[in-house]
């Protein structure tokens, strides 16, 4: 691991995860500059909340990864980088695919060549996506009850592995799955040390989801103020769904590992453990808001994939992952968090029952 006196770059750090990745780091003590254009609804909130927090341990650097200069600035200062800026929704990418292709691959490929060129010890992980193993449109299906699981027996009990061929779908699919290729390619090309996460469903405390990207929240933000919500397809669709606190520490424990690791792409998501399909996980949101969800439904979006697991197994063995938050847990703290920091008029919903 590399670091020292050295600031960790946190690219995207505002967002979602990036908030929670510099709120770490920064609790631990380490200097983080905080890279991130600002351009998400919220994310200025998030960055206002980690200089508070944290004082002068914070630099924000307002800018986009595509500012070639001022993100060379950064990484060249860097003793550790994490790469979690991007565009980040299936729906923009097809509304405008070049803006998506510059974010995702010209903006890491600016990265990556400013760690090869100028500061080529610091380590690099990468935030990548499961779309980049496609909709699974080859695997068969059952329908059971109100959810989708595989026929296949050893998916069902384990979810999708790196071994997985890649098969990228719509343009942020595409993006993200090259970028990811660009990183693991720079450890074996150059021998920079990078390691890739693919994500499946993120979750927790400072999500601003919208219907495009983060359902989890938007689901319940649509259901804590009353609104209804709409599902693409029949709501079926199982995902594994993971809580930021759990994905921080995958992230932190990839650092750690990195001369271990590097040049190896893992899985990180909830795992079978936490696999939901969207009904399930609307029909929970009702047990906690004691009431019914208004739910309506419109045709499968392109690139939905009607089944993701990720199979972990990877992950947790080579970076030494502990126990993961159980999902029915989790979402229902960030319940309590979105009701009390939206103020809406259920300030705190109830607990599941065990």
């Amino acid at each position: 691991m590399t670091g020292g006196d050295q600031p960790i770059l946190v690219t995207g750090g505002a967002g979602f995860i990036g908030s929670n990745l510099v709120d770490r780091l920064a609790g631990e003590g380490h200097r983080v500059i905080a890279y991130d254009a600002l351009s998400r609804p919220g994310v200025a909130g998030n960055l206002e909340w980690l200089q508070s927090r944290h004082g002068d341990r914070i630099e924000p650097i307002v800018a986009d990864i595509r500012d070639e200069a001022r993100l060379a600035d950064a990484a060249v200062r860097a003793g550790a980088v994490f790469h979690l800026a991007g565009q980040v929704a299936v729906t923009t990418s097809l509304v405008d695919p070049r803006d998506d292709f510059s974010v995702n691959i010209l903006g890491t490929l600016h990265l990556l060549d400013a760690l090869r060129t100028r500061n080529p010890e610091a380590p690099l992980i990468f935030a990548s996506t499961n779309k980049v193993y496609g909709d699974l449109a080859d695997l068969d299906f059952e329908r059971d009850g109100d959810r989708y699981v595989p026929s296949d027996a050893a998916i069902r009990a384990h979810g999708i592995g790196e071994g997985r061929p890649l098969d990228f779908h719509t343009p942020y699919g595409c993006s993200k799955g090259a970028a990811d290729q660009y990183v693991l390619d720079y450890a074996r090309s150059y021998g920079l040390r990078t390691a890739v996460l693919r994500m499946s469903c993120i979750y927790g405390q400072r999500q601003m989801g919208t219907e495009d990207q983060g359902w989890v929240a938007h689901f319940l933000i649509r259901a804590l103020e009353g609104k209804p919500i709409t599902l693409y397809g029949d709501g079926c669709q199982m995902r594994d769904i993971l809580d930021v606190a759990d994905a921080v520490d995958a992230y932190l424990a990839a650092w750690h590992a990195i001369d271990r690791v590097s040049g190896r792409a893992f899985n990180l998501g909830g795992g079978a453990d936490n696999a939901v399909s969207l009904r399930q996980l609307l029909a929970h949101i009702g047990d906690l808001l004691g009431r019914g969800i208004d739910v309506t439904f419109e045709d499968w979006r392109a690139g939905d994939q009607r089944y993701f697991v990720a199979d972990t197994r990877a992950a947790q063995a080579a970076l030494g992952l502990g126990a993961r938050r159980e999902w029915r847990d989790g979402v229902a703290r960030l319940a309590r968090w979105l009701a009390d920091a939206r103020g809406l008029a259920i300030a705190a919903p109830r607990e599941a029952a065990a």
